[in-house]
């Protein structure tokens, strides 16, 4: 097996990868893929942050539109960060089941759930083998999770975010929508900011070029992309 190109990586995942086909909420199939994919290239000894959106449940502000709710941006940005730590302990809880050994880390302070986010203390569990699961963003609102696994990748030194997607990469057009959408294989920061292309929030984009952090785009429902990823396979479009 070939050895791994990255020694530590911040895995991003959505909330909408993790309801699979169902409406919402969390498909167990796709949650235990996704254990099956973080404990192969545990065994590797890659060290494994992951910062999980919460899409999925409830998706701040867009949810509370869509509801006929006339609520503050904060509060329901508050509440797409409960719905992080929701998924959060979900995937901590299959984790453990499959022998992986965990730390569900909370940039919210509910010390009953997760522990609170201290940089040092999380780059320590990295050091002793643990995967770091990272849940309420950032901890503050008009922040996306694309932010938040920008932020924690530069804080932790991260070689590489890893963003599993439901599409194989980066796109001109969503290919859920037109099925002539071009994928790109390769993407510079500055490209991206000039094309306005969605697959993250300018915020991470400029964070990530910044600290001169490569992401790497892929179809997290492929199990061979992860491992293929982390062995240096050329997979899903990167950005750098």
């Amino acid at each position: 097996m070939k050895k791994p190109v990255f020694k530590r990586i911040v895995l991003k995942v959505s909330g909408e990868a993790l309801q699979g086909a169902k409406a919402h909420g969390i498909d167990n199939n796709v949650l235990l893929a996704i254990c099956r994919q973080i404990r192969e290239i545990k065994q590797l000894g890659v060290e494994i942050a992951i910062v999980l959106g919460g899409g999925n449940i409830f998706r701040g502000q867009e949810n509370s539109a869509s509801l006929g709710l006339d609520m503050d941006r904060s509060v329901a940005d508050y509440m797409g960060m409960l719905a992080t730590v929701i998924n959060g302990m979900a995937l901590q809880s299959a984790l453990e089941s499959a022998g992986v050994f965990t730390r569900l880390i909370s940039a919210i302070e509910m010390r009953q759930i997760a522990e609170p986010y201290i940089r040092r203390r999380a780059i320590r569990h990295l050091e002793k083998g643990r995967v770091l699961i990272f849940s309420a963003g950032t901890g503050n609102p008009y922040f996306t999770t694309d932010s938040a696994a920008a932020l924690r990748a530069s804080e932790i030194n991260a070689d590489a975010i890893l963003k599993g997607t439901r599409v194989e990469g980066i796109y001109d057009h969503d290919p859920e929508k037109n099925p002539n959408a071009k994928k790109f294989d390769v993407l510079s920061f500055d490209q991206v900011i000039g094309m306005d292309l969605k697959v993250m929030d300018m915020t991470a984009f400029t964070i990530c070029k910044e600290n001169n952090i490569p992401i790497i785009v892929f179809n997290i429902n492929d199990e061979s992309n992860l491992i293929g990823i982390i062995q240096g396979k050329k997979i899903g479009t990167v950005v750098s």
